[in-house]
């Protein structure tokens, strides 16, 4: 069966988002590689990218989290898209809670983690990093 592995372009700060996803997912990343580990003469890196990430992944569950800085030359990330969300089935409510409190702090909440008529809990909100995240918990 195929895998998905969310996958996020950040404007110069994966590496400040993925410490904070790290912080309220846990765990540790799988894979760190930076513009200057891949630099040669055939794939020039300006100094400016050298630090910033070319990859990284956190593993979540039985999925990766991944992501990049997307260099200058390319051109900016859209922070205000409206074309996806990240959707996160949680294990339990108390997890639910955890991620979302987590995830949403400093960030714009949508629709705001509650008990809908169906029994589930959901919750819709934009993250301080511009990331739209959806959590779902169904008992």
């Amino acid at each position: 069966m195929a895998e998905l592995h969310p996958h996020i372009n950040f404007n110069g700060n994966a590496e400040e988002a993925f410490i904070f996803y790290k912080s309220v997912f846990g765990g540790d990343f799988s894979k760190t590689i930076r513009f200057k580990d891949v630099a040669s003469e055939a794939f020039p890196i300006a100094e400016q990218e050298a630090e910033k990430l070319m990859h990284i992944a956190l593993p979540i569950g039985n999925t990766q989290l991944m992501g990049n800085d997307v260099p200058e030359h390319m051109g900016r990330t859209n922070e205000e898209e409206n074309r996806s969300k990240i959707f996160i089935t949680a294990a339990s409510k108390p997890e639910a809670e955890k991620l979302f409190n987590g995830l949403s702090t400093g960030g714009q909440v949508e629709v705001p983690l509650a008990e809908g008529s169906s029994g589930a809990y959901f919750a819709m909100f934009r993250d301080k990093y511009g990331i739209e995240w959806m959590i779902s918990y169904e008992p």
